[in-house]
């Protein structure tokens, strides 16, 4: 399956908007991050799928990104893909509302802001765990993720 084919059965088949967050599904920080997300994506535009989900693999494959190395957030936006905190303040910004503002730090260069994305994601498992397995979403949520 090709990635348009991957992106139009997400986006077109799902009828959902093209809006696509993968992450860590055994990180406690990434799972609090997408609830965080849900919480306040009031018009449901996002859709979630961990990146050991088949649809993350895929994804992953499809942006050239080796999925063996692959654990930081990934932000599928209109075919385009964006990792680290690039990802982090697209979702912000695509989120709306007060949290567009910090679409400001995009001035900042990625590496430098990588750097600081990467500290953080070094010890997320010392500081916040991890699960034995994926999270498993509320059934109220459940339209909400992608497999």
């Amino acid at each position: 399956m090709t990635f348009a084919r991957v992106l139009k059965y997400i986006f077109e088949v799902m009828k959902t908007p093209q809006y696509l967050v993968l992450f860590d599904g055994v990180c406690n920080l990434c799972n609090g991050s997408v609830k965080f997300l849900i919480k306040r994506d009031k018009n449901k535009k996002f859709r979630y799928a961990s990146l050991q989900s088949n649809i993350g693999q895929k994804v992953l494959w499809e942006s050239n990104l080796d999925p063996e190395k692959t654990d930081s957030i990934v932000f599928v936006v209109e075919g385009a893909t964006f990792t680290k905190s690039t990802a982090v303040l697209r979702i912000t910004k695509s989120l709306g509302g007060m949290w567009s503002i910090l679409e400001v730090l995009l001035l900042i260069p990625a590496p430098i802001r990588n750097l600081v994305y990467d500290f953080i994601a070094k010890n997320r498992y010392k500081w916040y765990g991890k699960k034995e397995e994926c999270m498993v979403p509320k059934p109220e949520w459940k339209e909400l993720f992608v497999d």
